[in-house]
């Protein structure tokens, strides 16, 4: 009786196992289609955030929207440049144009994608490197929080005069 019961226990873990394997399968599965779920296409330029309730630009600063990807070469800008930037796109596409918060930068990285650190699907051809937030470091005022989209972490070591890549959002 002995040896039954060992392996009848025996094939209970194995089951369990199996039961927990598919649990965090379908966690993760379930994961990723939320977030999908929380973008929409608003212009072909524009998705909506649902999550964070604005939009964002498809393209980074210096690209343009063409064919259903963005196309020409992404231009980095330091924070005066910024300011001239938000007001040429205020003036072509409308809208009051800004910088994306740190959290709102941070939701759009994908820790599951290659390089870029970004979903390609809603942001096509987006540079691997910084892109400047509008959140200030709070430890060091002289400081700007920036995304990095080769390894998608943050980083508040930037001073407004040293140049980044751009994507702009507005208020739904």
């Amino acid at each position: 009786m002995r040896p039954f019961k060992l392996k009848n226990n025996f094939i209970h873990k194995l089951q369990k196992k199996k039961y927990y394997l598919i649990i965090i399968i379908l966690l993760n599965i379930s994961t990723n289609n939320l977030n999908a779920n929380n973008y929409l296409y608003e212009k072909d330029h524009l998705i909506l955030d649902l999550k964070n309730n604005i939009y964002w630009l498809r393209c980074s600063v210096g690209q343009i929207w063409n064919n259903g990807s963005c196309s020409g070469k992404a231009v980095k800008l330091n924070m005066k440049q910024v300011q001239q930037a938000k007001k040429i796109a205020k003036k072509d596409l409308g809208g009051n144009w800004r910088l994306p918060t740190r959290k709102e930068l941070e939701s759009i990285v994908c820790k599951k994608c290659n390089i870029p650190k970004i979903n390609d699907i809603y942001f096509p051809n987006t540079p691997y490197e910084p892109f400047w937030t509008g959140d200030k470091n709070g430890w060091s005022k002289r400081f700007y929080w920036s995304v990095n989209f080769f390894t998608g972490h943050t980083f508040g070591r930037f001073t407004p005069e040293i140049p980044n890549f751009v994507r702009f959002v507005k208020e739904k």
